[in-house]
């Protein structure tokens, strides 16, 4: 089977934008150039776009326009959310929980806080990559001001049971947050924050086909959180800046596509990783895969595979030059020298950490690209194992 055009198994890090958005934001770039907060019509014409776009990615939260804040993506919603909830609430307490599995727009932000004086408690997760609730119940205290859980893991699709938080809270630690980062989950299944308790939660447009360098803060009404740049009292004075109207266009269009492709493009994703994982099992030996197989643990759009005896940066080049893309693990930490975090803490051994390959899907792969994929992973598989040492 011949293949045209490159396969691209790497949406996790980015997707491709959709051509409804990028007439969006050309649109917004060409005819709506006011600056949002000038008084005249061009002024007004912006507001009115972003206000449009907040509108579409509050609808597919199921919250009010007003409690969606527009950032330039999920790294600073994520740092607003966790270093402003810390700000306002640090007269209650210093202590916050953060899963050791988090992206690093979390993670690390949590660190810089521990350096700060702050007391964190690590969550750990199961071989599978999901935390445990009775460990998180037992880490929760009285002076815990903040949590940090991520709905699904960027590197292995594992799904949090972040809907049974709160309750848990409630009862130990009343006056905490619930802080989710939805970067990989929204979009791509229900992500309901008002339902579950969420607090704050983060979300990014590129990762659902819109564009770069936008994202979304959800704050719940009544949540106490301060700003952490300040200037012209933008979106309420919590996010100062000059709003990125073409961005948000482009965001709100995306938002509005992935509501009315939810299903169906969940439903392919679904295949297709199938399709995938029993082909590898069919081809190829000494493989362990990452991402659990059961339904609703783990989000079928990602599926992590170590290939044993064989470092994956190697592989990912061999099928570069197969016009196939994959990834290494999280994009935003795939070029540093430590071995992932969170295979570390699901107890992969080093031969498992260090043949991990991610392959992360979308609504516009098929099975012929799959298919294709198959054989060429087969035959570079083969071909690098010539090569190494028993």
């Amino acid at each position: 089977m011949d293949i045209e055009r490159e396969i691209y198994l790497d949406n996790s890090a980015t997707t491709k934008t959709a051509p409804e958005v990028n007439t969006a934001i050309l649109d917004a770039l060409t005819h709506c150039y006011g600056n949002p907060s000038s008084l005249h019509r061009l002024g007004m014409q912006a507001e009115k776009a972003f206000a449009a776009a907040k509108r579409a990615v509050a609808g597919l939260l199921g919250v009010t326009e007003g409690e969606v804040y527009i950032t330039s993506g999920g790294t600073e919603s994520s740092n607003l959310a966790i270093l402003g909830a810390a700000e306002a609430n640090r007269r209650r307490g210093k202590h916050i929980i953060c899963t050791g599995v988090e992206h690093p727009a979390v993670y690390e932000t949590v660190k810089s806080l521990e350096s700060r004086g702050y007391e964190v408690g690590f969550l750990g997760v199961d071989e599978t990559g999901r935390i445990s609730l009775e460990e998180f119940e037992a880490l929760l205290r009285p002076d815990t001001i903040l949590a940090c859980v991520m709905h699904v893991n960027n590197e292995t699709g594992a799904v949090m049971p972040v809907e049974k938080l709160k309750p848990i809270m409630q009862k130990k630690s009343p006056h905490a947050l619930l802080f989710v980062d939805a970067v990989q989950s929204f979009g791509k299944i229900a992500v309901k924050p008002a339902k579950w308790g969420v607090d704050l939660l983060s979300a990014s447009a590129h990762k659902i086909h819109g564009p770069k360098g936008v994202g979304a803060l959800y704050v719940k009404k009544g949540t106490r959180i301060v700003p952490v740049q300040f200037g012209g009292h933008q979106q309420g004075g919590l996010r100062s800046g000059t709003e990125n109207v073409p961005g948000a266009a482009g965001f709100g269009i995306a938002a509005e596509l992935a509501q009315q492709q939810m299903e169906a493009r969940y439903a392919r994703v679904r295949e297709l990783n199938h399709r995938l994982r029993e082909g590898i099992l069919d081809k190829i030996d000494n493989v362990v895969f990452n991402s659990g197989g059961k339904e609703g643990e783990n989000l079928p759009y990602i599926l992590n595979v170590s290939f044993l005896g064989i470092k994956a940066e190697i592989l990912l080049h061999a099928l570069e030059s197969k016009d196939i893309y994959v990834s290494t693990g999280s994009a935003c930490s795939s070029n540093a020298p430590a071995p992932s975090r969170t295979l570390l803490a699901m107890g992969k051994s080093k031969k498992e950490i260090e043949g991990a390959v991610r392959f992360s899907f979308s609504g516009d792969n098929t099975a012929e690209e799959v298919d294709y994929t198959i054989g060429a992973l087969t035959r570079a598989v083969a071909e690098i194992r010539k090569y190494v040492r028993g």
